[in-house]
């Protein structure tokens, strides 16, 4: 059984070692996406507290997590979107515990989040993604998410993000 729900701070160690451990496998894995930089505990933290973050639960345990925003980041600011700026929600930080991966939970994810943005009167869902994560842009291609721009991240790579858009 699995469930989605707004994470709280009681859970953030778990959180932590889910980053952590997808951390180390992108990095074993040639994917500079994160790193000790980026993201941060004090991301997560500020997440929680504007009640942004949820949490998957599979068989009642915590394996991943999701940042989903109605805030716009600045970065976001130079990408020609497909909708207007005025109501759409941005996800940061999807992470599937490693061990968990290539089972469809990303996909249940992004469908809760899919969900939850139009019920909350969005025009869209936005990301982005490091260019380099191959799994990951096929994933949001393969969900309908068209690629409109690049942004770079310096403390993370001198690699671009693909900033992606689903009209909903």
């Amino acid at each position: 059984m699995k469930n989605i729900e707004i994470a709280s701070i009681n859970q953030i160690d778990l959180i932590m070692k889910i980053i952590k451990a997808c951390t180390n496998h992108m990095i074993k894995n040639g994917i500079f996406q994160w790193n000790d930089k980026y993201p941060t505990k004090q991301s997560f933290i500020d997440d929680i507290n504007n009640e942004d973050l949820f949490v998957l639960k599979h068989e009642d345990k915590i394996i991943g997590c999701v940042c989903a925003s109605f805030e716009m980041d600045a970065f976001y600011k130079q990408i020609t979107w497909d909708t207007s700026s005025k109501k759409n929600i941005y996800l940061h930080r999807l992470a599937i515990h490693p061990d968990h991966q290539g089972q469809g939970f990303a996909k249940y994810i992004m469908k809760f989040i899919e969900n939850f943005a139009k019920e909350s009167g969005c025009l869209s869902v936005r990301l982005d993604t490091f260019s380099q994560n191959k799994k990951n842009n096929h994933l949001y291609s393969k969900l309908g998410y068209k690629k409109l721009g690049k942004i770079y991240f310096r403390d993370q790579s001198d690699m671009p993000f693909n900033c992606y858009e689903k009209l909903l």
